[in-house]
């Protein structure tokens, strides 16, 4: 290791290591190490500044299950991602960027970790983990699904139809159109997802701006009547304009249905 650890840093490695313990809190160590619990403060202050515990939030800390050759440690993604969630009591699902990519709509590898949940919002670090958190009304939780890591644990992602529609819905965040309407045509024509899931999504899920987007996708790609009645029937009559392209002039062909600007650039 190119730092050798000092007594209570090995005292607090070894108690944690053979009781199996992920994570130790503030006031659980006084008693085992016989420490005061000013020491105990900075013996964790210490081994998170060298790169030891990672911390999760203020008193609560993540172990290594062994130290790694040269001394500092990070957890990943999903025991990073699902501690802090355990401990808010919350749900969450992995959205935006890290879907786009693992469903292969995009290449790039994020270096953060974009998450929707019902407890925290803002940026944050555990280890070398970054997190954007993005904070919902539990309504707007749902259609997911659980992929196991190399490690064994498991992390929650939007499904397929909830990220395409997402790509619409939270375009502005992820800067995902009009990429995600090359998305959308691509799977529904290649049978990946079904026109009825992304409506029936789009209706529980997105907003009006997304209903007159995705509707106005859908009847360009020549959607079933009945699909395109179920969208419409969750707007609200409006005389207003929306840009297909956001951030574009409103400058093209109308569908006044939909209240869409096909202002796509040639």
């Amino acid at each position: 290791m190119a730092k050798k650890l000092g007594q209570l840093e090995a005292a607090l490695l070894a108690y944690c290591q053979m009781r199996n313990l992920p994570t130790v809190r503030t006031g659980e160590l006084t008693k085992p190490l016989r420490i005061t619990s000013k020491q105990e403060r900075e013996l964790f202050s210490r081994m998170a500044r060298n790169g030891i515990l990672a911390p999760v939030r203020r008193g609560l800390y993540l172990v290594p299950p062994r130290l790694p050759l040269g001394g500092r440690w990070s957890p990943d993604e999903a025991l990073a991602l699902n501690t802090l969630m355990e401990d808010q009591g919350g749900r969450y699902q992995v959205c935006g960027p890290n879907a786009f990519q693992r469903y292969g709509y995009d290449e790039q590898v994020p270096a953060r970790l974009y998450v929707y949940n019902n407890r925290l919002s803002g940026d944050r670090r555990i280890g070398s983990v970054a997190l954007t958190l993005i904070k919902l009304a539990d309504s707007r939780l749902g259609a997911t699904e659980e992929a196991r890591t190399p490690e064994g644990l498991t992390l929650v992602y939007s499904s397929r139809v909830r990220t395409l529609m997402d790509a619409v819905y939270d375009w502005s965040r992820f800067d995902s159109l009009p990429r995600g309407y090359d998305w959308i045509r691509n799977d529904l024509t290649a049978k990946r997802v079904a026109a009825a899931d992304l409506v029936n999504l789009t209706v529980r899920y997105g907003n009006r701006g997304t209903i007159r987007r995705i509707g106005a996708l859908l009847a360009r790609l020549g959607a079933s009547e009945p699909l395109l009645r179920k969208l419409q029937r969750a707007l609200q009559p409006s005389t207003s304009l929306i840009p297909w392209v956001p951030g574009l002039p409103k400058r093209g062909t109308v569908s006044r249905r939909w209240g869409v600007v096909f202002n796509e650039q040639e």
